[in-house]
């Protein structure tokens, strides 16, 4: 990371020429953050309308699924069509799924425009940070990150709010109308904003979708939903390994082609690269705690209703949110030190959860989260900045692209991980108190562990010497 961004304020970031670029950049990241958080609310009034219940976890399954697998495939993508091309054709393809969902007769219908909308929302979240790498100086890179970090915790107010709102008016398909508005309005405007590419894609650069890769990047994905949903403990454990071993499978062929979708030393535990990437993982597993369990804890264990179990989870990505903007100003040295204590401060708010969720107070619940929130706030923007500035020559851009797999990959699997974890606690046989209550100790004290090894990951790139800054 370049040495001198501790002396960047915000008025050189929010210049004049920038703000078209930013605008752009964090109304896509908008859209693709507050449809998870709009999707959960609205749910309920889908299935009241057209049923399907049982396939309710598959509508957010596939969005995620899907975005992952179109953030991997990044790079392909840009290189044949470009950087602005690319975020163009996300939020058309974004624009007319979701407009898909709004006509959606079924809920499988529903569930497969879900699918196409994530491939666009994938791209979307996975080309910002390739433009983030192509149109701002390294030394901007912390303020833009922290940026889109306080994007993605608007998204946490916002996303209910607008689903709310429809749902409440009996309109479940109006909050999709104007979400496909904004998609489809958003890529007519992206080629006239966003910068041209410094160069025309080459004849040998465009590549082609490599389907054996993707196949196998399917199959984990395919195998930790299924994980995320199995009942059994001995089910959940057989699917994370299923997904563990195609994922691994997709990493050692990716790592012999000439034309990778992940940067060729994506997970080596002695470069800035692999290593950031290993933190990275291990500090999106960390953070699934918040919005998957912890709503289950403050209802069953605590009186919470749901609107008000949601909004205490949402201190959490508060938290991430205000932590980012106010460390992204730090020296070089500073940022070094972050990228350690960040996973720490996680393992320890997440061993707060784990003394204070079965029993209480509910403030201490509250305040552990609001820990693991600064924690990732401290230290996600300078481990991307690392993905990025720790790439060999000619992987910049699938390096920037493979931020976005990393932080959704672990999502997923902390979810899996997490569910895993409750099933072992108890919860298997049903959600009783006293199930719930085991799950609410054993379940954030599992992550806390994750969490400790993504410190350890940080703590040996911390160990590296930094790259020299590029303009």
């Amino acid at each position: 990371m370049s040495a001198d961004a501790g002396r960047v304020g915000w008025r050189e970031v929010i210049r004049p020429e920038w703000i078209p670029s930013l605008t752009v950049m964090l109304g896509g990241i908008l859209l693709h953050s507050m449809n998870v958080m709009l999707v959960a609310t609205v749910l309920p009034s889908i299935v009241e309308e057209v049923g399907g219940a049982p396939l309710m976890s598959w509508a957010m399954s596939a969005f995620l699924a899907s975005s992952i697998v179109a953030a991997t495939c990044t790079g392909a993508v840009t290189a044949r069509v470009g950087a602005r091309g690319a975020f163009a054709l996300g939020a058309a393809i974004f624009g007319v799924a979701t407009l898909a969902c709004a006509l959606a007769p079924s809920m499988p219908a529903f569930v497969a425009a879900r699918a196409v909308q994530g491939l666009g929302g994938g791209v979307l979240a996975a080309v910002s940070y390739v433009l983030v790498r192509q149109t701002f100086p390294e030394r901007l890179w912390p303020r833009v990150f922290a940026l889109l970090a306080g994007v993605w915790g608007i998204s946490v107010l916002v996303g209910p709010l607008v689903g709310g709102v429809f749902a409440s008016l009996g309109d479940w398909r109006g909050a999709f109308y104007t979400v496909a508005g904004i998609g489809i309005v958003l890529s007519l405007v992206v080629l006239r904003v966003l910068p041209r590419p410094r160069r025309e894609a080459s004849e040998g650069d465009r590549i082609r979708l490599p389907a054996g890769r993707v196949a196998l990047l399917c199959a984990a994905i395919a195998a930790i939903s299924l994980a995320a949903v199995a009942g059994g403990s001995g089910a959940k454990a057989g699917f994370i390994v299923m997904a563990i071993g195609m994922f691994a499978a997709m990493v050692a062929v990716d790592r012999r082609s000439k034309q990778p979708l992940l940067p060729s030393d994506a997970f080596s535990p002695v470069t800035m690269t692999g290593l950031a990437i290993w933190a990275a993982l291990l500090v999106s597993v960390s953070f699934t705690a918040m919005p998957t369990y912890v709503p289950l804890f403050l209802q069953r264990l605590h009186g919470f209703d749901p609107l008000s179990a949601g909004y205490s989870v949402a201190s959490a990505s508060l938290s991430w949110t205000l932590t980012a903007i106010f460390v992204s100003g730090v020296s070089a040295e500073g940022q070094r030190r972050l990228i350690v204590i960040g996973p720490s401060l996680m393992a320890v708010g997440l061993t707060g959860v784990a003394v204070f969720a079965p029993s209480g107070p509910p403030p201490g619940i509250i305040a552990s989260m609001m820990v693991v929130g600064c924690g990732m706030g401290s230290c996600w923007a300078f481990l991307a900045g690392r993905m990025m500035s720790g790439a060999r020559e000619g992987e910049a851009d699938i390096a920037a692209g493979a931020i976005a797999t990393v932080q959704q990959s672990g999502f997923a699997t902390g979810a899996a991980l997490a569910g895993l974890a409750a099933n072992v606690a108890g919860m298997a046989g049903g959600d009783s108190a006293e199930a719930v209550a085991a799950a609410a100790l054993l379940t954030p004290a599992a992550l806390a562990c994750i969490a400790a090894l993504g410190a350890l990951a940080a703590f040996r790139l911390s160990l590296l010497p930094d790259r020299p800054a590029t303009e």
